[in-house]
């Protein structure tokens, strides 16, 4: 028997009430047909990735303001101090140091006599002393005048000048390691001088 009904590939299929959904099309450049996404049910679609430019310029803006608050603190920064304690003085180089301190104290004090004794040469007050004395002093019949540069004249003084000099010289040198042996022994007991260095 031949059947009632003969199935027709061209037929055309039941259309249906509700809309579907168009098939995707194929991106040419896979060459492959892009996979069918479900219609019912919740999106299963791929979040875009979040890119690293946030990190990044909150990387730099951190920066920026710890760079700004180092430059802040390099302009307030506090002095530093040091505090050093002055324990013990070596004789030896005590009295070499004053050694020759003394001795430029009594060049100048030699050069200083020079100077002030030639200054009062050259001023006339040893010819106004000679008057002076030869009209309080002298006789009607003394012939003889007096003259003050018998007496004090720029040898002696010159001469007194430089011992004086050369008396400091010792005196001051024996003082100062004097002085060195004494704060050694109060430095033992006491700890001795403290300083405060600053920077700036």
């Amino acid at each position: 028997m031949k059947p009632l009904y003969r199935a027709d590939s061209t037929a055309t299929a039941p259309q249906s009430r509700f809309p579907q959904p168009a098939a995707p099309e194929s991106t040419p450049e896979d060459g492959a047909a892009a996979p069918l996404e479900e219609t019912a049910g919740p999106s299963t679609a791929v979040l875009p990735a979040v890119t690293a430019a946030a990190p990044v310029a909150a990387s730099a803006t951190s920066a920026d303001a710890a760079a700004a608050a180092k430059a802040k603190s390099g302009n307030a920064r506090r002095t530093r101090k040091a505090r050093l304690r002055l324990s013990r003085l070596d004789p030896w180089s005590v009295m070499k140091t004053s050694f020759l301190f003394s001795i430029a104290a009594g060049i100048m004090l030699v050069v200083a006599v020079y100077v002030i004794w030639t200054v009062l040469s050259t001023s006339g007050l040893f010819d106004s002393v000679n008057e002076i004395v030869a009209s309080v002093v002298s006789t009607p019949g003394d012939t003889t005048p007096f003259r003050i540069e018998e007496y004090i004249n720029t040898q002696k003084v010159m001469g007194v000048s430089a011992l004086i000099a050369c008396v400091d010289v010792v005196i001051f040198t024996a003082l100062a390691t004097l002085g060195s042996f004494l704060y050694n022994l109060a430095a033992t007991m006491l700890g001795g001088l403290e300083i405060t260095l600053a920077e700036d």
